[in-house]
């Protein structure tokens, strides 16, 4: 069981190498990396290449840990007793399953996802310690002891918004998506846009690699962006020549909402343009 790449999904070797690691050792392996860089994606593509039944578990800043175990729905069950409903007799009635119990109840062994765990509380990684150790976890209202039927293998994103615990990183397997570079970014768009003109995707990458070096960005535009902005490029038929003068930031890109984010960039990529013009 072995993770190569898929058709649709490029991915480096050491990420490959990554992944291999983390499911030859039976635990998380933890990638981090920008936003738009494909890490909720490797998920769903590991899954398939793999033939792995797929679970996803995407974490909010309300998320807390016992939510991806159970909850125990009370509130149902007063309303139940209510109406004389003779259901309220038997409480697992009113257990809900999480993501990782359903995970656990997989015939075969499957793949969990639990996506963006930063955005949660500090605590909430902590709180999972010992259901990825032991892959098992208590029912205390109906006193079940759930235990998986095959150890899942789970990969955990991170967006890096806050750290997260030295107990928690123990027991991963960690690896950084480094931004690709050109050939791998060249790559990458093949696999999305093969019929694009090469002339166009030439002047877009010059354009694009130049826009992320610029010093003061607060968002650099990202993979996914990029192939956003080449796709609207096409369907516009923009002309090559037009993006030219963007690669010595002369002007901003045609479309360049697809790539810039916030109003502070547009404005520094606005007073850069107007220095280049002057000096030239």
């Amino acid at each position: 069981m072995r993770f190569e790449g898929t058709q649709d999904y490029v991915s480096t070797d050491d990420l490959t190498l990554a992944v291999n690691a983390a499911v030859t050792l039976q635990r998380p392996l933890l990638v981090k990396g920008e936003p738009g860089t494909g890490k909720t994606r490797l998920a769903m593509e590991v899954a398939k290449s793999l033939g792995m039944p797929y679970f996803e578990w995407h974490v909010k800043s309300t998320t807390k840990a016992q939510q991806g175990l159970y909850e125990y729905d009370a509130v149902s069950r007063l309303r139940d007793s209510q109406l004389g409903d003779s259901k309220v007799k038997d409480i697992a009635n009113y257990i809900v399953k999480g993501k990782l119990w359903e995970c656990f109840e997989s015939d075969v062994r499957p793949l969990l996802l639990i996506d963006e765990i930063d955005k949660a509380d500090i605590e909430f990684p902590n709180d999972l310690l010992r259901e990825l150790d032991q892959m098992e976890f208590f029912v205390y209202e109906t006193k079940q002891l759930i235990k998986a039927k095959n150890r899942p293998v789970i990969i955990i994103t991170s967006n890096n918004e806050k750290e997260l615990p030295d107990a928690f990183l123990r027991r991963c397997f960690f690896h950084y998506i480094r931004f690709p570079d050109k050939d791998t970014m060249q790559k990458i768009v093949d696999v999305h846009h093969p019929d694009i003109k090469k002339n166009l995707l030439k002047e877009a990458m010059e354009a694009f690699f130049g826009l992320r070096e610029l010093p003061g960005l607060k968002k650099k535009p990202s993979t996914s962006e990029l192939l956003d902005w080449l796709k609207l490029l096409m369907a516009e038929d923009i002309d090559p020549a037009t993006l030219r003068d963007t690669s010595v930031k002369k002007s901003l890109p045609p479309l360049y909402g697809a790539l810039l984010k916030n109003e502070q960039d547009v404005h520094l990529f606005e007073r850069i343009a107007f220095m280049a013009r002057r000096s030239s």
